[in-house]
């Protein structure tokens, strides 16, 4: 729980970390280019393009370097799961999902092979030996299907999705203003 007092208003707030798969039929260790895929499901190179654009100028925006250009859909289940491990310890998960990010978003490594995955998770400080063994086992697959389920449930068909209280969802990448203009009206009700 952290309390946040920005803009004129005052909120208190808990993050969660949810998985979400854009595609969860997508096969292990089989990535693709984010561009070709893009261009599948939106339907032309031209649109895929316009979609990795605005996504590269809003994190260009806040200082982050996309590198759509080099960047590998893959299956991303083994990554949720190696969250879930970190999530089980007293290291602070979210830099390890940042690590991640860094590693797809920047890097254009593929985050479904899990020789990535186990030199990702030793720079966050867990044992390689652990993480291999628990990649090459079934271990939170069942969590993961649960959380994955919960997500269609609330309606997430992008990543990212922020959802406010169960209540309102902001998908995609979106600029600080559409966040502040949320955060206010949450604000709002809860003093009401």
């Amino acid at each position: 729980m952290a309390n946040l007092t920005t803009a004129g208003f005052h909120l208190n707030l808990e993050v969660n970390y949810r998985p979400f798969q854009l595609d969860p039929t997508a096969p292990l260790d089989e990535p693709r280019p984010v561009r070709e895929a893009y261009a599948k499901k939106f339907g032309s190179p031209q649109r895929a393009d316009e979609i990795l654009s605005h996504v590269t100028t809003i994190a260009a925006a806040e200082g982050i370097t996309f590198r759509m250009d080099i960047a590998q859909r893959a299956n991303t289940s083994r990554a949720h799961r190696l969250i879930a491990l970190a999530q089980s310890t007293e290291l602070d998960h979210t830099k390890l999902k940042e690590l991640l990010m860094i590693a797809y978003f920047c890097d254009g490594k593929d985050i479904s092979n899990i020789d990535t995955l186990v030199d990702i998770s030793l720079s966050f400080g867990l044992d390689s030996n652990q993480v291999s063994n628990m990649l090459n086992s079934g271990f939170g697959q069942d969590q993961l299907d649960s959380d994955l389920l919960r997500a269609n449930e609330l309606g997430v068909t992008a990543v990212p999705t922020y959802v406010f209280n169960e209540q309102w969802s902001v998908p995609g990448a979106q600029d600080s203003e559409t966040f502040e203009r949320v955060l206010k009206k949450l604000s709002q009700q809860e003093n009401e």
